[in-house]
């Protein structure tokens, strides 16, 4: 059980993004950290909660943001994460895409089967 109060003292910083909305032109919005991710080349932002308390969020295409500006207390530690996803990320495509130089361990490829058709005289196969 998380107690509340130790979720109100984590201060996880905040996120500002500036991007083009079609209606209101360039907009600068600041969120708390935690309402705003990068995900499938949108930057989704957590704009609101519904009644029943699901999360109402924006999702923005990455090429209509200017740039996104976070506070984060260590540097490193921001970027560290960054290279433990893509790590990751490798990782997986590793296991589903074989990388690797010759043929270690693939298959040879058998030789094709080959039939040989008779003709006669005028050209005509037999049958």
């Amino acid at each position: 059980m998380v107690d509340d109060d130790l979720e109100l003292e984590r201060d996880l910083g905040e996120a500002t993004i500036v991007y083009d909305e079609p209606d209101e032109g360039t907009v600068n919005k600041t969120v708390p950290n935690e309402h705003i991710a990068y995900f499938q080349d949108h930057w989704i932002i957590k704009t609101d909660e519904d009644e029943e308390g699901h999360d109402i969020v924006r999702r923005i295409p990455a090429q209509r943001v200017h740039y996104v500006e976070r506070s984060v207390e260590q540097f490193e530690e921001e970027v560290q994460t960054v290279v433990d996803q893509v790590q990751s990320f490798a990782a997986d495509l590793r296991t589903k895409i074989p990388v690797g130089g010759g043929n270690s361990g693939e298959k040879e490829r058998p030789e094709p089967h080959r039939i040989s058709i008779d003709r006669d005289e005028d050209g005509d196969s037999s049958r």
